[in-house]
């Protein structure tokens, strides 16, 4: 495995930089309290479509979608997209500013992998453009669904059409304005095999019973503009030419939409814990406490310390990763998809609360980005699979692989 960023990536990463340094970290305070304001609510910041030019304008756009998807794609391999995914992360919802924000990059996947010519040309091309964003409907109130064939709401025949009923929550991104495209997962016949049940359809957002039941907070916040919601869909009708794929392929279309939106989180954890870090190191080098500066604490330093390693650690699992998706394909990778979930996550959020405690109060405020990161890493380890699910399989798959060594 060889790690050396090709030429285009060195560029492209350079000129990344450049644009956070130039675009993005001086816009931070104006895009937090622009969203956190709530006559702002469900509003995007006024400032995200002039910076989106831009970075299309220089060719920092859909840097996420990987190279099989020919003339969709700007080429990039996982490999080459972790850095790049690394430093949009050290600032969250610049992700959007070059078309890589969860949850567009999975359903732009989903589309570009299984979609019909005509589902690209109505949808993927808008998301593609950045003119529309859209949301994934799976987890559901009523059954756990870290195991998706749990899902109960029906898609059911009728005649030239579909009609959904069901519910469905924790559903990120519905409340932007800007958000056209729903992809909903649901079954179409209970009575197949566990796994052939399931089936991803298209369902535009303003489709009469699409009723949103309440908005829910993350660890108090909003998430505005596109928050977290809970939905109930009342015979929902769309046309059968709306189902991707057909019936019963909507368990493999979550695994494979599930297996990329994975490691691009883990890129953007290991890119807020080296923020966190970097600002931890600052902090403590200027705070002077007892008669000396914090820096000169074996504690602190055993922290700092302890942090480097294990952001190294996790970015290294997660290029061997992306390495592997890239040589041998996400099926064959999804051991160490699963190792990497569980850790970076955990480490993001390990490295935040050493950096908070050495801010003192200053750690849990605005005043810095670390408390953002914290809970949106906590977040993390429950959303596309709690830990304990990814750990679950990880331990099954790894359990009958050494069995079949030679004792």
């Amino acid at each position: 495995m060889d790690f050396e960023h090709s030429d285009r990536v060195k560029d492209l990463l350079t000129r990344l930089r450049a644009f956070m340094n130039e675009h993005i970290y001086p816009s931070e305070l104006e895009h937090y309290e622009f969203v956190n304001d709530y006559a702002n609510l469900w509003k995007p910041w006024p400032k995200i479509e002039e910076l989106k030019e831009k970075a299309k304008a220089q060719g920092l756009w859909n840097l996420f979608l990987p190279h099989e998807y020919g003339e969709y794609s700007p080429g990039l391999t996982n490999l080459e997209y972790a850095p790049l995914a690394e430093e949009m992360g050290r600032v969250p919802w610049s992700s959007e500013v070059f078309n890589c924000a969860a949850p567009d990059t999975g359903n732009m996947e989903v589309l570009a992998k299984f979609g019909t010519k005509a589902q690209k040309d109505r949808w993927l091309m808008p998301l593609l453009n950045g003119e529309i964003r859209s949301a994934y409907l799976m987890t559901e109130p009523q059954v756990a669904s870290s195991d998706a064939t749990n899902v109960e709401t029906e898609i059911k025949a009728d005649g030239e059409d579909y009609v959904i009923n069901g519910r469905k929550w924790w559903i990120s991104g519905i409340m932007d304005p800007r958000c056209k495209l729903l992809l909903l997962m649901g079954k179409t016949d209970p009575s197949a095999p566990r796994h052939q049940q399931q089936s991803t359809i298209i369902i535009p957002r303003e489709t009469p019973g699409v009723n949103i039941v309440r908005n829910q907070k993350v660890f108090g916040s909003w998430h505005s503009p596109g928050g977290e919601a809970e939905l109930r869909l009342e015979n929902v009708r769309v046309p059968k030419s709306n189902l991707i794929m057909g019936e019963g392929k909507g368990f493999e279309i979550a695994q494979g939409r599930l297996g990329p939106g994975r490691i691009h989180h883990c890129m953007r954890s290991i890119g807020q814990a080296q923020r966190a870090l970097e600002i931890m190191a600052r902090r403590v080098e200027n705070r002077v406490a007892f008669g000396k500066k914090l820096s000169d604490q074996s504690s602190i330093r055993q922290d700092v310390a302890l942090s480097y390693c294990e952001i190294e650690q996790a970015r290294l699992l997660t290029l061997k990763a992306a390495y592997m998706m890239d040589t041998v394909g996400n099926k064959v990778a999804r051991d160490i998809i699963a190792a990497i979930k569980v850790i970076a996550p955990r480490m993001a959020q390990t490295v935040c609360d050493r950096a908070i405690q050495a801010h003192g109060g200053m750690g849990v405020s605005q005043d810095t980005p670390i408390a953002y990161f914290f809970s949106t890493n906590r977040f993390l380890r429950i959303a596309d699979g709690p830990d304990e699910v990814h750990m679950s399989q990880l331990g099954k798959i790894k359990i009958k692989e050494y069995n079949e060594l030679p004792a």
